[in-house]
């Protein structure tokens, strides 16, 4: 077992940056939007692109990651920091008004290598922390206070939904037992929970840490992750203008179902509801095939491995057509 490895930490290296600059055909003058600015290695990128009317608009829960965006703002007047969920893209475009004129708009989706880095933030089994997990630290309610009241059922459907675990009954047994007798606090305290309630054989055979789908799932659950890409994927049929760009980049399965999903129903033309209705166009036209990591990206930067981008774009007329 070599899970000791995913402990060595890398510098922060954007995925697939060059293919998702080249899949949002930047405009010098455009509006773009980086919904996940992280330590901003894609906004950079983009800014580096835009001409002087150019404009990119950025969103990140994390006060780190926004502590970063507004030192890039004050330096480039062109950018904009918002602190918060992507999902609130609409309210900030009608409050500027530019809903339905942005031009291209990037997701990179997931936790970020320096939060999983920082052993305070409670993202990683690796590290030593408080169970916290939350992308913004000063709101809603960290894993530890959830697990201390969620019920049995409840954990099992949070492990099944968001991390496809087959040992969620007695993962979630285990966790009930060992609260009764004192709280789950910290990371490495969860992590042996789960392990020591999992079969050996799992243990000897397995090529992730045990703990890897049950910290995944509290995570996504606990940010309204899901709920808040649902929410952005719907959001951008009216903020992107005619022959703008969204482009994904998702690391497991559960986004990139989502995000198959809605650019495949968007790119179809809708069913008319009488025979003699007029056609209605789809919304997107799909760009390429789905993009991933060359090797030698894989070998600079792990988490690429796992990382795959789709690519849509908005159709000029997206209405009724004769």
């Amino acid at each position: 077992m070599q899970w000791g490895a995913a402990l060595k930490q890398a510098e922060h290296h954007p995925v697939l940056l060059e293919a998702a600059m080249e899949a949002l055909a930047i405009r010098p003058d455009g509006l773009y939007v980086d919904g996940t600015y992280g330590r901003g290695g894609h906004s950079r990128a983009l800014l580096g692109r835009l001409g002087p009317q150019g404009r990119l608009l950025a969103f990140d829960k994390d006060p780190q990651a926004c502590a970063d965006g507004r030192q890039l703002a004050r330096a480039d007047e062109r950018f904009t920091i918002h602190r918060g969920s992507f999902a609130r893209l609409t309210a900030v475009l009608e409050a500027e008004g530019l809903t339905g004129r942005v031009d291209g708009l990037l997701l990179d989706l997931g936790v970020s290598s320096p939060q999983l880095d920082d052993g305070v933030r409670g993202f990683s089994f690796m590290r030593a922390g408080p169970l916290d997990m939350r992308m913004d630290p000063e709101a809603g309610e960290p894993v530890s206070s959830w697990l201390a009241r969620a019920d049995r059922d409840a954990i099992i459907d949070v492990l099944r939904s968001y991390g496809d675990e087959p040992f969620a009954p007695r993962i979630a047994d285990a966790i009930v037992r060992e609260r009764e007798q004192a709280d789950i606090g910290t990371t490495q305290r969860l992590s042996a929970v789960i392990t020591d309630c999992l079969p050996r054989r799992i243990q000897a055979t397995a090529r992730n840490h045990p703990a890897t789908r049950s910290f995944q799932a509290l995570r996504i659950f606990i940010n309204r992750e899901l709920d808040d890409l649902s929410e952005l994927l719907e959001q951008s049929l009216t903020a992107l203008a005619p022959a703008g760009r969204l482009a994904v980049i998702a690391f497991h399965s559960l986004e990139d179902r989502r995000v198959k999903r809605f650019m495949r129903d968007q790119a179809r033309p809708a069913q008319p509801a009488l025979p003699m209705a007029p056609r209605v166009e789809p919304a997107f036209t799909l760009v390429g095939k789905p993009v991933r990591a060359d090797e030698s990206e894989m070998q600079r930067n792990a988490r690429a491995r796992s990382a795959i981008m789709r690519v849509a774009e908005r159709t000029r007329a997206a209405g009724v057509t004769s």
